[in-house]
């Protein structure tokens, strides 16, 4: 499987008793590639991320993962190459201790004791929180327990990794930290956030979503200014 890149390719997307919610959505986001998805508040960026993994399906059209389309036959191999961090966290952590959340992925990956070991302490210490491995989420701060959900998606050592709204309620200590993660994962990035430094700082290409459809596809810098004339 070639995991260097991610595709949508016409995908069109409707809630049960609602209108069309995504209308032609094609893009193709290359390996090493960081790139945010601006728009407004319901204009579809949450729902074309929950689309990468297979979470929501398209109703026609389709999305591309390298060489593998996101179907219901291959969810297992894509939900391990396409990571996805939630804008609440703690829909992400649920096991007694974060290191068992770390670990949850890469056990379910059936990986040797050792291996997954390894990536629970290296990914740990990566988001900085090595000497809090045996403490609950709900013991940590906001910051905290989003750095600790990323790190549950980082072991999975994904070549995907998507982001919905990460800044969102951090202080600035914490966004400094969650934005030197992003910056150094070294695949594909998809970050969706109305945090417009994030975005300029993280990302040179910016995919700007209005009523559904995409309006822009271009320097981030660019989109933002076309975001304004849309408020």
């Amino acid at each position: 499987m070639s995991h260097h890149y991610l595709q949508f390719k016409n995908v069109y997307f409707s809630y049960p008793n609602s209108n069309e919610i995504l209308h032609d959505i094609s893009f193709k986001i290359n390996h090493g590639e960081h790139v945010a998805l601006l728009g407004l508040n319901g204009s579809g960026k949450s729902t074309i991320l929950l689309h990468t993994n297979g979470l929501l399906m398209p109703e026609s059209g389709e999305v591309v993962v390298g060489d593998v389309p996101v179907t219901q036959k291959t969810l297992r191999l894509i939900r391990q190459t396409v990571g996805m961090v939630f804008q609440n966290s703690d829909d992400m952590l649920f096991m007694p201790s974060i290191k068992e959340d770390v670990a949850f992925g890469p056990r379910n990956m059936n990986l040797p004791d050792s291996e997954i070991e390894r990536r629970v302490g290296f990914y740990l210490e990566a988001v900085g929180l090595k000497g809090m491995a045996d403490r609950p989420a709900f013991s940590l701060s906001g910051g905290q327990r989003r750095a600790a959900a990323i790190a549950s998606v980082l072991a999975m050592e994904p070549s995907v990794m998507v982001l919905d709204e990460p800044s969102a309620n951090l202080d600035a200590r914490a966004r400094r930290q969650l934005m030197g993660i992003i910056d150094d994962f070294p695949h594909i990035i998809l970050l969706a956030t109305h945090d417009e430094e994030m975005a300029v700082t993280l990302c040179k290409r910016a995919i700007l979503v209005h009523e559904g459809k995409i309006v822009f596809d271009g320097p981030t810098q660019i989109a933002i200014d076309h975001l304004h004339k849309l408020v």
